[in-house]
């Protein structure tokens, strides 16, 4: 039996790298308002799995990277760590997935590539051992370093070096069932390259596309796209059934001088049009009959995030409950923002539609 991890279209990453946000209890009170039912988090933290008992929330936990050349030796390290944090906290707690590690392939450690397969089997086996398996996804999602080529959408197509490690992993995932995760940005293809990449195709907002010859196809976004290159690279890997969701995707409110695009404007006109293209729970060009799906990136502003200054304004909220801006969510904190609301029921030409 094939479990679903993801039951809607629409769902979002709780990061916690922060030392300032809500305590998991309110992050509950947050997500039913914003009737948000699907969300990721990166490890198996034991406070935010008990304050979800009952909220009727399915969550995806995370094995850090850290734990995966252990529990590729044997299936007693996947026992172990899923009797610890998984199997006290059902049934109350709706855990659907497991994600083994995360942008792992592609990765500079060749080590752990070669560990994620047989950490991922184990974890399926202990799984399976506990009659688990038509509950609860294995998965792992993939940064867009593991592809060679990704533009246009028909030329995506894995790495050389990353092939031979994908094909057993996406063989064993098509075996049980699993899609293939990517975390896809166009907030990141625009900021390396902001002369050459239109800024309206980034955000959703009306452009002349691009057209992809080979399929004749017409892309009046990147999201649609970078999902589409995807779907490309796996039927080239001889897994054309298989399903791509939307493991993170976002857009930083704020930045460096160097982070082109990153505005609190641009980050409202995409999470809030990627919102309205999600729910209408359509398909891309190239699959138009599976609907797209995607858990934003991120739930909260991270303030201990390392890296640029984008790292840490990734939030939908702030770290204090309120929204960051407005897509159309109620922040825990009244909140005024800097732009007007808008609904995500007006029908009428926005200025951000």
């Amino acid at each position: 039996m094939t479990v679903q991890a993801f039951t809607g279209t629409y769902g979002v990453n709780y990061g916690r790298i922060a030392d300032n946000i809500p305590p998991p209890s309110n992050v509950v009170t947050l997500l039913k308002a914003a009737k948000i039912k699907n969300i990721r988090i990166y490890d198996a933290d034991h406070s935010v799995l008990t304050a979800f008992k009952g909220s009727g929330i399915e969550i995806v936990i995370g094995v850090g990277n850290e734990f995966l050349k252990d529990m590729s030796v044997g299936e007693d390290g996947a026992m172990n760590w899923i009797k610890e944090n998984v199997e006290p906290f059902l049934p109350g707690t709706q855990i659907r997935g497991i994600a083994v590690g995360n942008e792992i392939l592609g990765s500079t450690d060749v080590e752990l590539w070669e560990a994620l397969l047989p950490a991922a089997k184990n974890i399926y086996s202990a799984l399976d051992r506990l009659d688990l398996t038509d509950k609860i996804q294995v998965q792992t999602a993939h940064s867009e370093a593991v592809f060679g080529s990704s533009y246009p959408p028909s030329a995506g197509a894995f790495r050389e070096d990353v092939l031979p490690y994908m094909k057993p992993l996406l063989q064993f995932f098509s075996q049980i069932g699993s899609p293939f995760y990517i975390n896809a940005y166009p907030f990141l293809a625009y900021k390396s390259d902001p002369s050459h990449i239109d800024i309206n195709y980034a955000l959703f907002r009306s452009n002349s596309g691009t057209y992809d010859a080979k399929t004749n196809l017409h892309y009046d976004n990147m999201f649609d796209a970078m999902v589409d290159a995807a779907y490309a690279a796996l039927e080239k890997a001889g897994f054309a059934k298989m399903e791509v969701i939307v493991s993170e995707t976002g857009w930083a409110s704020k930045g460096d001088p160097d982070e082109a695009g990153a505005t609190v404007k641009n980050a409202r006109t995409y999470n809030y049009n990627l919102r309205k293209r999600l729910l209408k729970k359509k398909g891309t060009p190239y699959r138009p009959k599976i609907s797209a799906k995607a858990y934003v990136f991120a739930l909260f502003n991270e303030n201990l995030k390392p890296g640029p200054t984008s790292e840490r304004n990734f939030g939908l909220f702030k770290a204090d409950g309120s929204i960051s801006y407005n897509i159309g969510f109620t922040g825990l904190v009244s909140s005024s923002p800097s732009l007007p609301p808008l609904s995500l029921r007006v029908r009428v030409r926005t200025s951000i539609s």
